[in-house]
C-alpha cells in the first residue's frame, strides 16, 4: 500500500522551508481527500478558479487496474485506489458526476520506444500533492514526474536516469467522450494542435467544443515523430491486436497529422538526474491564443518559481478565513473543503480577454473574468453563497458571466461547460443564484436583463422552453404530473418551486407586484405532492391521482424511480426550504414535523451525498426548543463523513458543493434557503474563526466568531446563546447584514442537559 505522504505534509513542509509551528492555511490542504468513495476530486496541480489543471491520469490501460475508464462509470481522471500512471491530463473537472475533459495526456518513458498506452504506462510510488503541485516516481522507468500550473498553462518536469528517454503526447485517450485530434510540428521544441472534447453526460450533439494547445520542450530532442492507431486491413489483418490496436510510427513526416488516435514522441539521450520541462499552453479560442497564453504566463520554464507562485495564490485565497483551535485533522478537512470550493466555476478567457461565446462560433472579448463550469443544480445551494460572503467580487463576475450567456444564447445557464449547455439535472437554478446575491447586496449587474431572462424561463411554454420542458403542466396545474415511467416529475417541480419563490422576491423588490404574487403562489404548489398516507411527497398521475403502487424508499440506491431523480421520496420531502412553516402545517404541526424529520435520521434515510436533503439537519432549528438536534446531527455528520482520508467525502463533491457544506457548518453558519439572506446557527468546530470581509462590499472589514466554553464542562457542544457585538440574538438565525456588519460574534456553548 502506498504511503500517503501528503496527509502529514512532511515532504512539502521540508520543501518549502516551513516548520510545523509556521503552518499556514495552504499547508493544511490534502488534495487526496475525496479521491475515492466516488468523491471524484483529484490531486492535480491547479491555481484558484483557473481552467488549467495538470492531473495524474490513472484510470486507463493496465490489467493492474480492475477499475478502468472504459469498463465502468468513471467521471474522474484519478482514483487513489489505482496506481498505474498513463500521463498528466491537462484541463480537468473536479467533483463531477459525468466524464469529460482530461485529455492531452503527457508522460515520459525510457528504453525502447513504445507508443501503445497499454504498454508504456507505469506503476508509481512516493506520491505527493499540495495546492499547485503534484509528483510521483514512475517505478518502471525510475523517472520523477512533477506538475504545476499557472491559470492557463501547465508545466511538467520529468527527471530521467541516464540513457535513452522519451516524452509522449497522446491525443487519442482521455476522459472525454469525444474523439479526434490534430498535431503539427512547429520546430524541434514546439508542437501545436487541437483536440475535440465534450458530450458531457453523454448528451448527444451538445456541449462539444475544441481545445487548442501549444506544447514546448526545454530541450531539443534527438529525434521526434508521430504515431497513429491503424484499423485492421487485409494486408496485415493477422497481426491485428484486437485489444490494443496497432500503432504506426511516422518518423520522417513532419507536417500536420490528424485522426481519432494520434500522438507525438520526442526521444532524448539523457544524463543521470537530467530534468526536462514541458509547458502546455491551452485555449478554447485558437492555437494563436494558446501560444500567447504560454508566452505571457510562462515566458521561461521556471518550474520552481511557478510552483511557488501557485502556492502563494492558494494561501492568499485560503487565508480569507483563519481558524484557531480544533485539531489538525479538522483544520485539514476545513481548508481542503475551501480549496475544493475554489476550483469551479473557473475562468474561460485567454490573457487577451477572448473567449468562445455561449452556444456560438463567435469569439468575444471581456475586460473582466468570464467564468465557466456552472454546475448550478448543485452549487446554487451553498457554493455561490460562500462566494458572495468571502469572494463577492468573483461572485459578481460570475453573475455577469451568467447574464452574458443569456444575451448570447437566449437562456440562462443550467449546467454549462466551456460555453456549451449540457442541460443536465433539473430546474431553473440561475434564478436562486442571482437572487440570493441580490438580496445580500450585490447589485452591480444588469438587473432588468436578469429579470427578463427569469420571466422568460418561468412563463415560456414547455415545447419552446430550454430550462423548464414540462412548463405547460406546471403552469396549468401547479405541479408536474408523471407522464413517463422515470420522468423525474416531482424533482422537476420542487426545483421550479424554489426558483419561483426567489423570482417572487426579486419581482417584489423591483416593484412588480402582480408578478410577485403569481410566482409566490406557484412556489407553494409543493403541497399537491404531500400524501398523508405515507407522510411523504408522492408522484401524481395525469388524472390527478397519486401513483399506485408506491414505495417511498425506492431510489435509495440510485435505481430508476418514478418521479424522483437520484433519490427517493424521503430525500425530497423536506426539500422546500422556502416554506418550512407551510410544510410543518401539512405534517400536523411542529411536534409531528420534528418526529418525522428525526425518523429520517433514525431510520438511515438521510443521504449526505444528495443535494435536496443536505439541509435536513438544519430544519430542526425552525422548531423552538428543538435546535439542539441540528447541532448534534451536524457534529455527527461532520465526524463520520468528512475526514482526512482519500474517502473523506461522503460521495460526489459536485464541483465543491459537499465540501462547502462542511466549510459553512464548521464555521458555525449555514445558508439553508437560497434567496433568504440569513444563516442558521450551528456549533462552530473551532474556538475562533476570523473571516476577512471585502470592505468594498461589506460594512465590517472582518468578523471574528468565537466559541466560549465553560472551564470545567465536558463536551460543550450545544449553543446556549449567541451575542453579536454584545447584543444577544433572539433566534438561531443571523442575517447576512448582521454577520457582515459585526466585529465579534460569540457563541456561548454548554453541555447537553441530562
Amino acid at each position: 500500500m502506498r504511503k500517503l505522504t501528503s496527509i502529514l505534509l512532511f515532504s512539502f513542509l521540508a520543501y518549502s522551508g516551513f516548520s510545523y509551528a509556521q503552518k499556514q492555511p495552504v499547508d493544511y490542504v490534502n488534495p487526496f481527500i475525496g479521491t475515492t468513495n466516488y468523491g471524484t476530486t483529484n490531486p492535480g496541480a491547479v491555481c484558484p478558479q483557473s481552467f488549467m489543471s495538470v492531473t495524474p491520469f490513472n484510470v486507463m490501460g493496465s490489467d493492474l487496474n480492475k477499475r478502468d475508464k472504459d469498463t465502468g462509470w468513471w467521471s474522474t481522471p484519478y482514483s487513489f485506489a489505482n496506481s498505474y500512471f498513463t500521463g498528466f491530463a491537462h484541463v480537468n473537472l473536479s467533483g463531477v458526476g459525468c466524464p469529460d475533459m482530461s485529455s492531452l495526456l503527457l508522460t515520459a518513458t525510457t528504453g525502447e520506444l513504445d507508443v501503445d498506452y497499454h504498454n508504456y504506462g507505469s506503476e508509481y510510488k512516493d506520491e505527493t500533492a499540495s495546492p499547485g503541485y503534484y509528483s510521483n516516481i514512475l517505478t518502471k522507468y525510475n523517472i520523477k514526474a512533477e506538475a504545476s500550473a499557472t491559470p492557463r498553462v501547465g508545466i511538467s518536469r520529468f527527471t530521467f536516469p541516464k540513457g535513452q528517454s522519451h516524452i509522449l503526447l497522446n491525443l487519442g485517450e482521455g476522459l472525454t467522450n469525444e474523439s479526434g485530434g490534430m498535431l503539427r510540428k512547429v520546430n524541434d521544441r514546439e508542437i501545436e494542435g487541437t483536440k475535440l472534447l465534450g458530450t458531457f453526460c453523454y448528451t448527444a450533439n451538445q456541449a462539444v467544443f475544441p481545445i487548442y494547445f501549444v506544447m514546448r520542450l526545454s530541450k531539443a530532442p534527438k529525434t521526434t515523430g508521430y504515431w497513429k492507431l491503424q484499423r485492421p486491413g487485409l494486408a496485415w489483418e493477422k497481426d491485428w491486436n484486437a485489444d490494443a490496436g496497432k500503432y504506426k510510427l511516422y518518423t520522417k513526416y513532419e507536417k500536420e497529422i490528424a485522426g481519432d488516435d494520434v500522438g507525438a514522441y520526442f526521444t532524448f539521450d539523457t544524463e543521470e538526474n537530467e530534468a526536462i520541462t514541458v509547458q502546455m499552453g491551452v485555449s478554447f479560442v485558437s492555437i494563436a491564443n494558446a501560444r500567447e497564453n504560454l508566452n505571457k504566463e510562462q515566458p521561461k520554464p521556471d518550474f520552481d518559481g511557478i510552483h511557488a507562485a501557485a502556492r502563494k495564490q492558494w494561501n492568499d485565497d485560503l487565508s480569507r478565513i483563519l481558524v484557531e483551535g480544533g485539531t489538525d485533522e479538522q483544520k485539514t478537512v476545513f481548508y481542503t473543503g475551501l480549496y475544493h470550493a475554489l476550483i469551479h466555476p473557473n475562468i474561460l478567457q485567454d490573457v487577451n480577454g477572448q473567449y468562445p461565446a455561449m452556444e456560438s462560433s463567435e469569439i468575444k472579448t471581456t475586460k473582466e473574468n468570464r467564468y465557466t463550469v456552472f454546475s448550478l443544480w448543485d452549487t446554487y445551494r451553498n457554493v455561490h453563497q460562500l462566494m458572495t460572503l468571502i469572494y463577492p467580487d468573483r461572485q459578481l463576475q460570475m453573475m455577469h458571466s451568467m447574464i452574458d450567456m443569456y444575451k448570447e444564447h437566449g437562456w440562462m445557464p443550467k449546467w454549462e461547460l466551456y460555453s456549451r449547455e449540457s442541460y443536465t439535472m433539473e430546474g431553473d437554478p440561475s434564478i436562486p443564484v442571482i437572487v440570493d446575491a441580490y438580496m445580500k447586496g450585490l447589485r452591480d449587474f444588469d438587473i432588468e436583463t436578469a429579470y427578463e431572462a427569469f420571466y422568460k424561463s418561468a412563463t415560456t411554454p414547455g415545447a419552446e422552453n430550454m430550462l423548464r420542458p414540462d412548463n405547460d403542466d406546471y403552469m396549468k396545474y401547479g405541479y408536474v404530473p408523471l407522464r413517463g415511467k422515470f420522468d423525474n416529475s416531482v424533482s422537476h417541480a420542487l426545483e421550479y418551486y424554489i426558483a419561483d419563490w426567489n423570482l417572487a422576491r426579486f419581482a417584489e423588490a423591483l416593484g412588480k407586484k402582480e408578478d410577485a404574487k403569481l410566482f409566490h403562489d406557484r412556489s407553494l404548489g409543493y403541497k399537491h405532492y404531500y400524501d398523508k398516507e405515507y407522510g411523504t411527497f408522492r408522484p401524481i398521475l395525469p388524472d390527478g391521482t397519486f401513483l399506485t403502487p408506491f414505495d417511498p424508499l425506492l431510489g435509495a440506491n440510485f435505481e430508476p424511480n418514478p418521479g424522483f431523480h437520484e433519490g427517493n421520496a424521503w430525500n425530497y420531502t423536506f426539500a422546500v426550504p422556502h416554506d418550512i412553516p407551510g410544510l410543518m402545517k401539512l405534517m400536523g404541526g411542529p411536534k409531528k414535523f420534528t418526529e418525522k424529520l428525526q425518523s429520517v435520521f433514525d431510520n438511515g434515510y438521510f443521504d449526505p451525498t444528495n443535494e435536496p436533503d443536505i439541509i435536513y439537519p438544519h430544519l430542526f432549528s425552525d422548531v423552538k426548543g428543538e435546535e439542539w438536534r441540528t447541532q448534534k446531527i451536524i457534529k455527527e455528520v461532520l465526524a463520520k463523513h468528512f475526514t482526512n482520508t482519500p474517502g473523506g467525502l461522503p460521495g460526489n463533491d459536485d464541483t465543491g458543493t459537499l465540501s462547502t457544506w462542511a466549510v459553512f457548518n464548521m464555521m458555525g453558519i449555514y445558508p439553508v434557503c437560497p434567496g433568504r439572506p440569513d444563516y442558521t446557527l450551528v456549533t462552530p468546530t473551532f474556538d475562533k474563526i476570523t473571516i476577512k470581509l471585502d470592505p468594498k462590499f461589506y460594512k465590517s472589514g472582518q468578523v471574528v466568531i468565537e466559541k466560549v466554553k465553560p472551564m470545567d464542562a465536558a463536551n460543550p457542544d450545544y449553543i446556549s446563546s449567541v451575542r453579536v457585538d454584545g447584543k444577544e440574538l433572539k433566534s438561531y438565525r443571523i442575517t447576512h447584514e448582521e454577520l457582515t456588519g459585526a466585529k465579534e460574534i460569540k457563541y456561548l456553548v454548554k453541555p447537553m442537559a441530562k
